[in-house]
């Protein structure tokens, strides 16, 4: 585990200070890599806490270029920027502030190859991409590589967030919840809309969710779904289990 020096000390100072964070701690977010899907939205408050908060490596990965549309809510983005790829803008702004991060920027599609690859790799997976098929993509991988998922997703004035942990054999993973062959209404914020810090505040929660993993602090939401309904500004939690019969983390699993 790599030791801080005093540019890190005085950098990373108010985590040290924090007695369940501390410099042990700190030492282990330097140490870890975390793998974030998709750098719209959700992604650019989840990557640029992370790297803020010294993540020692971090892989952003995202197919698309930044429009003007976005800039309403991605925060990682700016109007110089525009068509290029968000992977690289959001890596841009994060060596600007903290350039000790090592940060690798994918413009790729996130296919389940790749992300058997990618997900192995990683200490912790965020998954803020804005498609079922991409999730369960994620949500499969995280399972068959035996890595948490901290999930997030945005739409409207609503919002969810929970961790995937299926280490252990005691944790649902995101099948659990949604079934591959179940029948949900796809949504996307290009014909709904998205109150824009909406997804700043769920992406910050999933970084927050990432780091005590990382450091190993806290009660992870593992089991636990929590939604926010933005307009009245309230926070609802549903318990989860875990499925004998998922397809993807159950007893006779299946490629979905």
């Amino acid at each position: 585990m790599p030791r801080m020096n005093d540019d890190q000390l005085l950098r990373y100072s108010r985590h040290v200070l924090l007695d369940d964070i501390g410099i042990e701690g700190q030492q282990r977010l330097l140490a870890s890599h975390a793998l974030v899907i998709g750098a719209g939205g959700l992604g650019s408050p989840v990557a640029l806490y992370l790297g803020t908060a010294g993540v020692g490596r971090l892989t952003l990965v995202d197919h698309d270029t930044v429009d003007l549309t976005n800039l309403q809510r991605q925060i990682a983005h700016n109007l110089s920027r525009v068509g290029q790829p968000k992977a690289d803008s959001a890596r841009q702004t994060i060596a600007a502030i903290n350039p000790d991060v090592q940060v690798r920027a994918l413009r790729r599609r996130a296919d389940a190859a790749l992300l058997a690859q990618w997900v192995a790799d990683a200490d912790v997976v965020l998954d803020c991409s804005d498609n079922f098929a991409t999730r369960h993509a994620v949500n499969e991988a995280c399972v068959r590589a035996g890595k948490p998922l901290v999930s997030g997703a945005a739409i409207g004035f609503d919002g969810q967030i929970s961790v995937y942990d299926s280490r252990g054999g005691a944790g649902p993973c995101y099948a659990c919840l949604f079934p591959p062959g179940a029948a949900f209404e796809e949504t996307a914020c290009a014909t709904m809309g998205v109150f824009a810090p909406l997804v700043g505040i769920i992406g910050t929660m999933q970084a927050a969710e990432a780091l005590k993993l990382l450091a190993g602090v806290g009660t992870s939401l593992a089991g636990r779904l929590l939604m926010l309904d933005a307009r009245a500004m309230r926070f609802d939690e549903v318990r989860i289990a875990r499925q004998p019969g998922c397809p993807v983390c159950g007893s006779a699993p299946q490629a979905t």
